[in-house]
């Protein structure tokens, strides 16, 4: 018998796509209010409130809250990077990527907003009203990034090329069923190490981005909001370097980990018989174990 109070299919469908909406901006928010808002702290703190480390921290658990908050619902799909990449390899369909690149850049621009808002005060004090991108004040670094005074574009372009690459490299292995992946609700916490240890490690030069919509989206809202058309113009037209190599990044990493891992798993077969052995070999060390226990005892 039919139910009328039950929810169409047509409405089911809408309703997840609703919530998948919903979702991938409001993770995407998460972590960058998180995220920015640490390096607001240290910018306008003047270091009384934290230092370079603070703003690793500040990214690696906003991304990992975001799993957490939204993981089950939309995926966590919060990097255009990862997102490219995993439609690339057929992990994800074509059709959802433009859907899930808008909500990531509708969730940064929210994010920038917030932080904007929350320490409007503290940034007017610290810069004394002039909102620059550039010089000993500038403020445009805490919404996107920008580079190093000695990091050339190419150099620039490298260096996100890597940093995402180590990324997408590493997020294969963790969701690697056939290899070494993250414990069962662990992912969020085991994405966050990962997103720390690449800011330790590989920050200095550009801040690493490693996430088109990390970038763009703050730095469209600061375009808007005082900053002017100076954030696009900056360290020699930088602003495009964030937002295309981490694609070619992230690519080149997802493909480094198929050639040279995926495609060397052993097969189903070979590997169900891997683990029939050693069950087998358990099996067999444990009759000995009680054999000689039982001696033992004669």
């Amino acid at each position: 018998t039919s139910c009328d109070s039950c929810p169409s299919s047509a409405a089911k469908i809408k309703s997840n796509a609703v919530s998948l909406l919903h979702g991938c901006v409001h993770v995407v928010f998460i972590f960058k209010v998180f995220g920015l808002g640490s390096v607001a702290q240290v910018v306008t703190g003047r270091g009384a409130f934290g230092e370079y480390l603070s703003v690793n921290l500040g990214f690696g658990l906003g991304v990992a809250m975001g799993m957490h908050i939204g993981g089950r619902v939309s995926g966590a799909h919060m990097n255009a990077a990862v997102s490219f990449s995993m439609c690339l390899f057929g992990r994800l369909g074509w059709r959802m990527l433009p859907v899930y690149i808008l909500c990531q850049l509708i969730g940064s621009f929210l994010a920038a907003g917030t932080i904007y808002s929350l320490y409007y005060d503290a940034i007017y004090h610290y810069c004394g009203g002039n909102l620059t991108v550039s010089g000993p004040k500038a403020t445009a670094g805490i919404f996107a990034t920008y580079p190093a005074p000695y990091l050339s574009l190419p150099a620039g372009f490298l260096d996100q090329v890597i940093g995402t690459a180590m990324l997408l490299l590493c997020l294969m292995a963790l969701s690697d069923q056939r290899n070494q992946p993250a414990p069962s609700g662990s992912e969020p916490i085991a994405v966050g190490l990962l997103v720390l240890l690449i800011g330790v490690s590989l920050g200095s030069n550009s801040g690493y981005a490693i996430n088109p919509s990390r970038d763009l989206g703050p730095r469209i809202f600061t375009a808007i909001a005082g900053w002017g058309p100076e954030v696009f113009r900056a360290g020699n037209g930088w602003w495009w370097v964030p937002v295309l190599a981490p694609m070619v990044g992230g690519v080149t990493g997802a493909s480094i980990y198929k050639v040279f891992v995926e495609l060397h798993h052993p097969s189903p077969c070979e590997h169900r018989r891997e683990i029939e052995d050693e069950a087998e070999e358990e099996a067999a060390l444990e009759t000995d174990d009680k054999m000689q226990e039982t001696m033992s005892r004669m």
